[in-house]
């Protein structure tokens, strides 16, 4: 993660990353958990959901393919802390 200027930061993640945060913020906007506003302080934070989801769809090349379920479960094994 870094700070560009004065208004902007770039966060760094790996596609695997990228994939599983984009299953889970998708999944939170089908079953409407994104719109309960009780979990949110402000509708800002709603926002930033919103728009993390949004810039993240164009880059997950399996989105609406049908490898979409084997990718994702190879990113959740990537990411997924491994056993002691």
């Amino acid at each position: 993660m870094r700070r560009v200027g004065t208004d902007e930061v770039v966060v760094t993640l790996s596609y695997s990353e990228a994939l599983v945060a984009f299953e889970l913020l998708h999944r939170w906007e089908e079953t409407g958990v994104d719109r309960r506003t009780e979990l949110f302080a402000d509708q800002s934070e709603q926002r930033v959901l919103w728009d993390l989801s949004a810039s993240l769809e164009p880059i997950i090349d399996e989105v609406f393919s049908d490898t979409y379920a084997a990718a994702l479960a190879a990113a959740r094994a990537d990411v997924r802390d491994s056993e002691q």
